[in-house]
């Protein structure tokens, strides 16, 4: 039962990350050298990397602490707030940025009353500016995630003591969180496309994906497409393996799980609070404000397209939890690191493969929901086998000795013990994948026409006609189909859960 899934699982997950890469690989035209513009594009890629992982890391240092200090009514809302970010699909944050930031948005209207020149949020200052509206949630949940972690009785011999917490506790703690933090989110920001491609996209501001992108859909030069490819991957590879070695080890030993009483409070967490609160929360805000009355605007092609959506999504989700509780069940160090390897890879990097494999046999056009369908199952799969694999431990650990004993093996254990169990971690990496895969633009915008678009494509169509109105509404569309369907199958999952 756990090996012909696992390897099968493995097998696919190789031939769409390593299988893609050898196509992208063979096509690449290495002799001919970069331009002006790859290189230029690589800078680019880099630069926006570190600058917008450096921005969020230091922006999320003191909203972290003051998290970590204060003990309010609505902190735990506002902690969930900070993970509405990562399944916010991409393209709807966008134009809540663009309400907010843009050239008819808040912030110009209020400059524009004190008789100051507007701002521009096109170009490199916007891919910087979105990407730290989606990464700043994430790196306060991990730094915060350090802060927590050192034991109350730490700060209480520290004040007894009165030993500056700041030098002896505080910034040790920072030291072996704030690197892995700084990494991670810079291979997050590797991999921009939805962002560069409606905020970025002048010669100034392509990241290599995009460049990737245009080589296929304007150009048509696929062996420029493949070399970018191979050096997209090359990056992502060397920071994944860098952020993989640099894993924080545990500093302050355990304690006894009391709750901090922290003395130390300052006016300033409020103000950082208030801050970052607006800063996420606005931008939603506006999505909706502008959206509702959109909605009437939306056309049938609009509505199929979400349709296709959803179709996409549940697709994904089922493949991408047949193959993380694949792997999950065979275990090992082979099915973890095949289970993690997507996130060296790209979504356009597999798109581009599979673009160069299909493209003799077929038109690549008509199987773009299913190719889609496939990448946005793998890049997903890290995740859900993060989520999947740990409980699965967990219930070998529980339950293996009284399972033998009882005689379970193969479906009947799986049907009996495993799966009632991964009830609540099946519906939270459901509804993630799910979600993920709604607002994905990504492989899409590769391959499909206006028969195949889905959402996030037909809203970013809208966008580049200037029918505002319209994609205000399929921007509200899309968040609450990306909201619902998380909540959906998180609660699912949660339901009777003890039945």
């Amino acid at each position: 039962m756990r090996s012909l899934p696992a390897w099968l699982s493995a097998a696919l997950v190789l031939a769409l990350t390593l299988g893609t890469l050898l196509a992208v690989a063979l096509r690449a035209e290495v002799g001919r050298g970069l331009s002006s513009g790859d290189w230029a594009a690589i800078r680019f890629t880099v630069g926006q990397a570190i600058v917008s992982a450096l921005v969020s890391v230091a922006l999320a240092v003191p909203v972290a602490r003051a998290l970590a200090r204060r003990r309010f009514r609505w902190r735990g809302a506002l902690v969930m707030l900070l993970g509405a970010p990562f399944i916010l699909p991409v393209i709807v944050a966008v134009l809540g940025l663009l309400a907010v930031f843009g050239r008819g948005g808040l912030l110009n209207a209020g400059l524009a009353g004190l008789g100051v020149a507007p701002v521009s949020i096109y170009g490199a200052g916007g891919v910087v500016l979105a990407h730290v509206f989606f990464n700043l949630p994430l790196a306060v949940r991990l730094i915060l995630q350090g802060w927590l972690s050192i034991p109350a009785e730490r700060f209480q011999l520290a004040a007894q003591l009165n030993a500056p917490i700041w030098r002896l506790l505080e910034r040790p703690m920072l030291a072996r969180v704030v690197p892995g933090a700084v990494l991670v989110i810079f291979l997050i920001c590797l991999t921009s496309f939805a962002v560069a491609l409606t905020l970025g996209g002048g010669p100034k501001a392509t990241t290599v994906e995009l460049a990737i992108w245009q080589a296929v859909r304007f150009d048509f030069d696929l062996g420029r497409a493949a070399l970018l490819s191979c050096i997209q991957f090359g990056l992502c590879a060397v920071a994944a393996v860098i952020a993989w070695r640099v894993t924080p080890v545990d500093g302050f030993g355990s304690g006894l799980d009391r709750v901090v009483a922290r003395w130390d409070q300052s006016a300033w967490d409020w103000a950082w609070l208030l801050a970052v609160t607006l800063f996420l929360a606005t931008p939603l805000a506006m999505v909706v404000w502008r959206g509702v009355p959109g909605l009437a605007d939306l056309g049938p092609g609009v509505w199929a397209a979400a349709g296709r959506s959803v179709a996409v999504a549940a697709g994904s989700t089922v493949l991408c939890l047949l193959l993380g509780l694949s792997l999950a069940l065979r275990g090992g160090i082979v099915m973890s690191i095949v289970g993690v390897l997507p996130l060296a890879a790209s979504a356009l990097v597999m798109g581009t493969g599979l673009f160069l494999m299909l493209f003799p046999l077929a038109n690549p056009a008509t199987l773009a929901l299913p190719v889609t369908l496939c990448v946005n199952a793998v890049m997903a799969l890290p995740f859900v086998l993060r989520v999947l694999g740990p409980a699965v431990t967990d219930i070998r650990a529980s339950y293996g000795r009284l399972a033998e004993t009882l005689g379970l093996r193969g479906l009947s254990l799986l049907r009996i013990v495993i799966l009632p169990r991964l009830r609540r971690p099946l519906g939270f990496a459901a509804g993630l994948t799910a979600a993920l895969s709604l607002g994905d633009l990504g492989v899409i915008a590769l391959f499909a026409t206006d028969a195949q678009e889905t959402l996030p494509l037909a809203m970013y169509r809208l966008m580049g006609a200037y029918r505002m109105d319209a994609a205000a509404g399929a921007a509200l569309l899309l968040l609450a189909l990306a909201l619902g369907v998380f909540w959906i199958c998180d609660r699912g999952g949660r339901m009777d859960v003890d039945a």
